[in-house]
C-alpha cells in the first residue's frame, strides 16, 4: 500500500500565502560561496571549495510588509501593524489545524520557492523525536508524488552528529536540499554544549553549526510554541536563517500570519473527523450499595424498551458480576439471588429518549454511569476498554466492507499496567492486557450473530493475543518503560519508542497486519497520527490540562484511507464524509468535564473571529469575483445585509440563524440580489466565519446520545392534498395470474440448459524447489523457494457419495416460485441429464440458481395476464414510523415532507434519490410527498415490491395531481433484471386499474424526467 497525495485547494492557498510575500525578488540560480573545508582543503580543487546557499531577500522590509498586508487582506486577517523579524528579513506563520496537511504544505512551499525564486536551502526544525521521524516518513512517502509535479525530488536527511558528512554534502549539493533536526540536537550550551558546537577532529577541526549557517537555510518551525524558550530562540538565531517559517494549529507566539485554517473552518469544510465523546460517571450510592454499570437502552417497535444492565450476582460460592437484560417491574434483588444491597432495586421506569433507568426507590442511573462499592479505579479503566472494543466492532464492520482498517488508541498512565516483567526479564500477564482481552472475547461472541459472514472470518483469522500492540520506550534490557520526560518539558527524547508505529505506517494500514490496537504512554501524544485512529481511549488519572486532550484527540482528527491508500474525503464520499470519518473519544472523566476543558482550548485557540455580522464587518472585505480580487463597497455590504436580514439569515441583533445554517447545510441557500450576482462565494465565506458558540457544540457529540431521534409524522400528512392521495393508494390487493404451464415448462427447461452453472472444487498443482544458494536474506524475502511449472490443468475433486444431507429438490424450487410440485417435476424431467447431474456436484447452489431462472422466466409470461382485485385491508399509519435507521445525519432534512426526515438509499450525498429529494423540496409545484417506505408492499407473482415515491402536486399546474414513483439509476431494459421489470409493470398493471384519473405512477431516472411525464 502506499497513500495517494493530491493538492487540495486550501492546501494551494496555504502555500502560495507563503510564496507571495516574496513576490518581486529575482530568481537566482545556484548562489555560490567558499565554504570552510576545515584543515583538508590544501590541494584541493577550486570547484569543491564551493558551496551553494540561499541567495539574500533583495525586497526592502516596506514592500515585504506591503506583499503580507495584500495577502492578509486577501484572506482577511488583520494586517501586521509592522514587520516582525526575530529570526532572518521575516517570520511567518502559517496556522492550520492539526490532520489538515500542514507537513505536505510546507514541504509543497519549499518547492515552489525553490522553482520561483531559486532557494534551494532549507532546514525542518521540530521539538521532539517523534515529531523529526514523522516529518522524515512524510518526505519519504510524498516523493513520488512532488516529483510527478515539480520533476525533481528533495534530498533530505536527519542530522546526526555521528554522521557529518551529510553536512558538507547538503552544503555542496546544487539541489533542494532539507535538512531535518530536532531541538535536543543543539539545544544546550557549556558543559552540556551538544556535538553541533564543537570543533571536531572528524570534521577537519570546523564546527558544524558553522558549516550549517553559511547556508542561511530557511527555517521551518514544525510546532513552534513548543519551542519557544529564549535559549531555544537564542540557539535558533545561530543558524543565521534567511527568514523562519511557523506552522501550527496552536501559536502561542504571533508574528505576521499570512494564513488561517483553524478547528472550526477545518470541521466546516469536513477536512477532518467529527469528534464523539463518551464520559463515564462514578456515583457512590450511599450504604452497603452493590455495583451497576447500564450499558445501553435497547428498543425495538415490536416490545418497550429494555435495559442492559450489569449488577452482581451470587452464584454457588461467590459472587459475580454479570449482564443481564431488565424491563420495567424487574426486582434486582430477585436476579442477583438475593443479595441484600439491592434490596428497593426494582425498576420503574426505562427512558430511551433520555438514556436512564429509574428504580422505585428514586435512585436514577444514566447510560455510561458507573454506580460503585468502592472498586472504583478498576471498574472504568474495565468499563472504558469494554467500550472502546465495542464501538470499534460497530464501526469495523462497516469500514471493513469498504477496505478500511479500523485502528483504536489506548492512552496509559503507567507502562506497568500493560506490560510486567519478572526478575529474570519475562514479560508477565498485565492488567489492562488481561482486562482487554477477557473484554474483547466476550464481546466478540456477545455479538457474533450479529456479524455478517465476510466480517466474521475477518475476526476469526486473527488471535486476540495478537490483535492489541503497545509502543514504548525501550531500556537497555529490551523492556518496555515510561518514556524519559524532562521536566519543564513536554516532549520525549528516546527514540525507541517510535520506531515501529512511525516506519511502518502502511504496514499498520493493511487488512493482512492484525494489530487493530494500541496501547502506548506518552510517547504518541505527540509527532504521530494515524489515519484510521477511530477510537482513542484516556486509561490515565484525570488532572491532564485541556491542551493534553487536545493532543491525544489530535492522534485521530486525519481523513482515513483505504487499502488502496485513496483519502476518503469529500471528493469520495461527499457529505458523508463526516458519517464515515468519526472520531470516539472514550474518555476518563465525565463527559461534559472532557467536552467543557476541549472546548475551551479550541475557543482559545481560534483565530479572532468577530461574533456579530454588520455592514462594517462586510466593508473592505476581499472576495473573489469571476476570478479577480474584489472589495466590497460600502453600498454593497448595505445590500449584503438586507439580503441576510430578507430571508431570515440573520437575527435582529446580528447572529447567523438556524435557518441560514439549515439552508446552507442543504446547499438550498437563496439566491443573491442581480447586484451581488458573482460574489455569492465570497459572502457566504465570511458568513461562515462569524463566530458561533453553537458551531463549537456541533463539533463534538455525545456517544450515550441516543442515535436515531423519533422521525414522526408531522403536519404535512394532514395536509388535504396528501390525505386524498393516500386515501386512493392505501388499500391491498390480492392478484389473479393465468399463464399457459406447458409454456413456461418449455422455457424454463431450455433456459436451465443454457444458463446453469454450477461451481466444482478444482485444484491446480505448482511445482518448485529450494534454492541452490540459500540465504537468511532469501529467507525473510520470502524467496528461498523457486517455482518451476504449473502445467497441470486444473483438476476436480471428486467427493465420495453418500451425504448425510437430505434435500427436498421439488419442494424447495416450488416454495421459492409459488408453482405446484407437478410443474417443477415437469420441468426438472425436461432438462438435458448433464445439466441435472450438475445438482450432485452442489445441490445448494444448484437449487438458488434453478430458481431464479425459473422465476426469469415466469416473469415474461405473467404480466399481461395480471388481474389485481381490492381486498377490505389498508395501511396504518403506523408504516411510515415503523423503520428505525441507525444514524439520523444520514437523512435529507424536508420541509414538504410528511416527516421532518427523509432517508434515502446509498451514502454518497447526491445518489439518484438524495437529488430526487433534493429538486422535490425546490419545485413551487410540489405540495407535499412521502418516500414510502418498504412496508408499503404490491405483490406480484415474483415477490413483493415497494414504490419509492407518493407525490400530491397543487392542482392545475400539472396534468396528474398524484403521483406514484420509482426512481432507478437506469431504465434499460438491459440494466434491469427481468424479475425486476416484471415488478414495475405489475405496478404499472395495479395503478392503471385505480378509479381516480389524477393517480399515475412511473418510473423515472431523474426529477427532470418526472416533468416530462407530468408534462
Amino acid at each position: 500500500m502506499k497513500f495517494k497525495y493530491s493538492t487540495l485547494s486550501y492546501q494551494t492557498d496555504a502555500v502560495n500565502s507563503v510564496v507571495n510575500v516574496f513576490k518581486g525578488q529575482p530568481y537566482h540560480d545556484l548562489f555560490s560561496y567558499q565554504r570552510d573545508t576545515g584543515t583538508s582543503h590544501k590541494g584541493t580543487n577550486i570547484l569543491d571549495l564551493l558551496g551553494y546557499g540561499n541567495a539574500p531577500v533583495e525586497l526592502t522590509e516596506g514592500q515585504l510588509l506591503e506583499n503580507i498586508h495584500a495577502i492578509q487582506d486577501q484572506y482577511n486577517i488583520h494586517r501586521s501593524s509592522h514587520l516582525t523579524n526575530p529570526m532572518g528579513c521575516c517570520s511567518l506563520d502559517v496556522e492550520m489545524e492539526t490532520g489538515t496537511g500542514k507537513t505536505y504544505v510546507y514541504i509543497k512551499t519549499m518547492y515552489e520557492l525553490n522553482r520561483q525564486y531559486g532557494w534551494n536551502k532549507f532546514m525542518v526544525v521540530v521539538p521532539s523525536i517523534a515529531i523529526r521521524e514523522g516529518v522524515r516518513k512524510s518526505f519519504e512517502t510524498m516523493e513520488d508524488h512532488f516529483m510527478e509535479e515539480y520533476g525533481k525530488k528533495a534530498r533530505f536527511f536527519v542530522y546526526n552528529s555521528a554522521n557529518l558528512t551529510d553536512i558538507d554534502n547538503y552544503s555542496t549539493s546544487t539541489d533542494l536540499s532539507v535538512m531535518i533536526i530536532n531541538v535536543q540536537a543543539f539545544n544546550a550550551r557549556g558543559k552540556d554544549a551538544r556535538r553541533i558546537r564543537m570543533e571536531l577532529d572528524a570534521f577537519q577541526s570546523r564546527r558544524p553549526i558553522d558549516v550549517i549557517q553559511a547556508n542561511h537555510p530557511i527555517l521551518i518551525l514544525d510546532e513552534p510554541q513548543k519551542m519557544g524558550g529564549n535559549k531555544t530562540q537564542q540557539s535558533l538565531k545561530e543558524f543565521s536563517p534567511l527568514f523562519t517559517l511557523n506552522y501550527s494549529a496552536t501559536h502561542k507566539e504571533h508574528h505576521d500570519m499570512v494564513y488561517v485554517l483553524d478547528a472550526v473552518d477545518a470541521y466546516r469544510l469536513q477536512l477532518v473527523k467529527k469528534i464523539e465523546v463518551t464520559g463515564f460517571e462514578i456515583k457512590n450510592l450511599q450504604g452497603n450499595n452493590g455495583y451497576l454499570f447500564l450499558e445501553e437502552i435497547k428498543t425495538d417497535r415490536h416490545h418497550p424498551p429494555k435495559a442492559k444492565l450489569e449488577f452482581e450476582v451470587r452464584q454457588q460460592q461467590k459472587i459475580s458480576r454479570k449482564t443481564r437484560v431488565v424491563a420495567v417491574d424487574d426486582d434486582l434483588y430477585s436476579l442477583s439471588n438475593e443479595l441484600e444491597q439491592y434490596k428497593g432495586y426494582h425498576v420503574s421506569e426505562i427512558n430511551p429518549v433520555t438514556n436512564s433507568l429509574t428504580f422505585t426507590n428514586g435512585v436514577k442511573i444514566e447510560k455510561g454511569m458507573i454506580c460503585s462499592n468502592g472498586q472504583e479505579e478498576e471498574l472504568l479503566r474495565r468499563i472504558q476498554i469494554r467500550e472502546t472494543i465495542r464501538s470499534h466492532f460497530a464501526k469495523e464492520q462497516e469500514l471493513f466492507h469498504k477496505g478500511i482498517k479500523t485502528l483504536s488508541l489506548f492512552f496509559i498512565d503507567k507502562v506497568d499496567h500493560y506490560r510486567k516483567y519478572d526478575d529474570e526479564g519475562n514479560e508477565l500477564p498485565s492488567e489492562y492486557g488481561t482486562m482487554f482481552e477477557e473484554e474483547y472475547r466476550r464481546i466478540r461472541e456477545e455479538n457474533r450473530e450479529l456479524f455478517d459472514s465476510a466480517y466474521q472470518d475477518y475476526l476469526d483469522s486473527i488471535s486476540v493475543e495478537k490483535t492489541h500492540a503497545g509502543y514504548f520506550s525501550i531500556d537497555k534490557k529490551g523492556r518496555s518503560v515510561d518514556s524519559k520526560v524532562k521536566r519543564g518539558d513536554e516532549s520525549s527524547d528516546d527514540e525507541s519508542a517510535y520506531d515501529l508505529i512511525l516506519k511502518d505506517k502502511e504496514k499498520l494500514l493493511s487488512l493482512d497486519n492484525p494489530v487493530r490496537f494500541i496501547f502506548s504512554h506518552s510517547a504518541l501524544r505527540e509527532g504521530w497520527d494515524n489515519p484510521n485512529v477511530f477510537q482513542i481511549c484516556t486509561l490515565k488519572h484525570g488532572g491532564d490540562s485541556s491542551t493534553n486532550k487536545r493532543q491525544e484527540v489530535g492522534r485521530g482528527l486525519r481523513l482515513c484511507v483505504n487499502q488502496d491508500g485513496t483519502r476518503m474525503d469529500e471528493r469520495v464520499l461527499g457529505d458523508q464524509v463526516q458519517q464515515i470519518n468519526k472520531l470516539t473519544v472514550i474518555a476518563s472523566d465525565g463527559y461534559e468535564t472532557f467536552v467543557r476543558d476541549l472546548q475551551k482550548d479550541i475557543s482559545d485557540t481560534l483565530y479572532d473571529r468577530p461574533s456579530v455580522i454588520t455592514a462594517k464587518y462586510f466593508t473592505g472585505k476581499k472576495i473573489t469575483v469571476q476570478g479577480q480580487p474584489h472589495t466590497i463597497t460600502e453600498a454593497e455590504a448595505s445590500k449584503i445585509l438586507i439580503y441576510l436580514a430578507k430571508h431570515d439569515y440573520i437575527s435582529d441583533d446580528g447572529h447567523v440563524t438556524d435557518t441560514y445554517k439549515t439552508d446552507e447545510a442543504n446547499h438550498v441557500l437563496k439566491p443573491v440580489t442581480p447586484d451581488l450576482q458573482g460574489m455569492e462565494a465570497g459572502i457566504h465565506v465570511l458568513v461562515q466565519r462569524i463566530f458561533d458558540p453553537e458551531a463549537m457544540a456541533a463539533m463534538i457529540e455525545n456517544g450515550h446520545a441516543t442515535k436515531t431521534p423519533a422521525n414522526q409524522l408531522n403536519g404535512n400528512f394532514y395536509k388535504d392534498e396528501f390525505q386524498a392521495l393516500w386515501h386512493a393508494i392505501n388499500h391491498k390487493y390480492t392478484y389473479i395470474v393465468q399463464f399457459d404451464s406447458q409454456e413456461l415448462i418449455a422455457n424454463a427447461a431450455l433456459a436451465l440448459d443454457a444458463k446453469l452453472k454450477v461451481s466444482r472444487l478444482v485444484y491446480a498443482v505448482k511445482t518448485g524447489k529450494q534454492k541452490d544458494q540459500w540465504t537468511a536474506e532469501d529467507m525473510k524475502q520470502g524467496n528461498g523457494f523457486v517455482k518451476e511449472k504449473m502445467d497441470q490443468p486444473l483438476t476436480e475433486v471428486k467427493i465420495a457419495q453418500g451425504s448425510q444431507v437430505k434435500y427436498d429438490l421439488v419442494g424447495k424450487i416450488a416454495a421459492e416460485t409459488h408453482l405446484t410440485r407437478r410443474t417443477v417435476v415437469a420441468i426438472l424431467q425436461r432438462i438435458k441429464p448433464a445439466t441435472f447431474g450438475q445438482y450432485q456436484a452442489n445441490p445448494e447452489e444448484f437449487i438458488a440458481r434453478s430458481i431464479q431462472l425459473i422465476n426469469e422466466q415466469k416473469a415474461t409470461l405473467i404480466v399481461d395476464q395480471i388481474t389485481y382485485n381490492k381486498t377490505s385491508g389498508t395501511y396504518d399509519n403506523s408504516i411510515f414510523t415503523a423503520e428505525k435507521y441507525q444514524d439520523i445525519t444520514r437523512a435529507f432534512p424536508a420541509k414538504k415532507g410528511i416527516q421532518d426526515y427523509v432517508f434515502t438509499d446509498g451514502y454518497a450525498e447526491k445518489s439518484v434519490e438524495r437529488k430526487f429529494a433534493e429538486n422535490l423540496e425546490l419545485d413551487s409545484k410540489v405540495v407535499v410527498y412521502a418516500k414510502l417506505p418498504r412496508g408499503f408492499q404490491i405483490p406480484t407473482p415474483v415477490g413483493n415490491y415497494a414504490p419509492d415515491w407518493a407525490i400530491a402536486f397543487q392542482k392545475g399546474t400539472v396534468k396528474h395531481v398524484y403521483f406514484i414513483a420509482e426512481t432507478k439509476g437506469s431504465l434499460s431494459s438491459l440494466d434491469l433484471r427481468p424479475i425486476e421489470q416484471a415488478k414495475i409493470q405489475c405496478a404499472h398493471k395495479l395503478f392503471s386499474m385505480l378509479a381516480s384519473e389524477d393517480v399515475v405512477y412511473h418510473e423515472v431516472t431523474t426529477y427532470d424526467d418526472l416533468i416530462r411525464v407530468l408534462s
